[in-house]
């Protein structure tokens, strides 16, 4: 997809089985809402083919795809009541008025909104609005549910409690949904599969599981967590396992999913959850630990349920590595200053080939 000499969206190609949910994952300019809009009929490809349901839609106008959307901005209708919101879709669909109210009764009560149905859009608060949006996208039963940021305006805790219901709700219709967001938690949470976007291209298509775990390049290991990075040069492999060497200091690790061999003296990104590695006073707390080393915490920032450090390792060239303490009560806590022995397997250490 072009906009005059810019191309917002590149040879993006996917499929997703009905019943299944489907975040689009990236940065602000990734590609993500242009390829949405795509589908819901707002933009017209330059080249390639949409298919819904097995039948190609390029040439069929937005309100005749069978596609419900919520938007980051609701547009509800402030005139209207929340049970006449909801039933708007069905009038311009010419559906038996008569059926109508027994309808929107329905889907008001699967969002948790029975009885609520005669307030005004400005009598709601704002996560009980996203509940009337989510009931007049699905009210007509369409057969794909667009998701465009409709959770970004909220605050973190409504937000995550909306995440929970929008998962609850398309697992109790089994309506085929894609939903668009830049938050990795969302992402992570509600879906069953992941596309991480970059630059208008598809960086990594994959269950969230896999996505997180077993990321296919730097750009969706820096995405989705907190991961640390470490510039190294290969010294041999061994099937998926890489000795490397930073600085002098020999590392192992296993080869990133989706990387070619590693020829030797290949330079190399190396990266590591922030969970992944350990903290202590001393090495000899570190255990059987495969790689460790020793730094110097530059800050410690509490966060209730952890402590997230950052160490600065001279040995790896001075690389500030972030770490994370999740049992801030019953482990020793270090300051600014500190030194620390970090710890971590090589299986956690996933090396790109540059």
């Amino acid at each position: 997809m072009t906009f005059g000499d810019f191309q917002a969206v590149k040879d993006t190609s996917f499929d997703l089985p009905k019943g299944k949910f489907l975040t689009i994952l990236g940065p602000s300019g990734s590609g993500k809402t242009t390829l949405l809009r795509l589908i819901a009929g707002f933009e017209k490809p330059t080249v390639g083919e949409i298919f819904i349901n097995g039948q190609p839609v390029n040439a069929v106008p937005p309100y005749k795809r069978a596609i419900g959307m919520v938007f980051q901005k609701l547009a509800l209708f402030p005139h209207m009541t929340a049970a006449e919101n909801v039933a708007f879709p069905l009038k311009m669909r010419r559906h038996d008025a008569r059926n109508i109210g027994k309808q929107v009764e329905r889907y008001l009560e699967l969002v948790k909104l029975g009885g609520y149905g005669t307030r005004r859009i400005h009598e709601l608060s704002g996560g009980q609005q996203q509940r009337v949006a989510i009931a007049r996208a699905l009210v007509f039963e369409p057969d794909l549910l667009l998701l465009d940021e409709p959770l970004a305006a909220l605050d973190v805790k409504l937000r995550e409690e909306m995440q929970l219901e929008f998962r609850r709700i398309q697992k109790e219709l089994g309506v085929t949904t894609i939903n668009v967001t830049h938050d990795q938690r969302e992402a992570l949470v509600v879906s069953d599969e992941i596309i991480i976007m970059n630059d208008g291209a598809i960086q990594q298509k994959a269950q969230p599981v896999r996505a997180y775990r077993a990321p296919e390049n730097p750009f969706v290991a820096h995405f989705i967590g907190v991961t640390n990075f470490i510039e190294a040069v290969a010294v041999s492999a061994n099937g998926s396992t890489v000795t490397l060497t930073c600085k002098g200091r020999e590392l192992v690790g296993v080869l990133a999913a989706g990387s070619a061999g590693l020829a030797q003296a290949a330079r190399c990104t190396c990266a590591i959850r922030a969970e992944q590695v350990r903290i202590a006073p001393s090495q000899d707390r570190l255990g059987k630990l495969e790689t460790q080393v020793r730094g110097q915490v530059n800050d410690a920032i509490f966060e209730g349920e952890r402590i997230v450090y950052e160490i600065k390792v001279a040995e790896l060239g001075d690389v500030l590595m972030k770490v994370f303490d999740h049992d801030p009560v019953g482990h020793l806590q270090f300051g600014p200053g500190d030194i620390v022995h970090l710890g971590w397997n090589a299986k956690d250490l996933h090396v790109f080939a540059k």
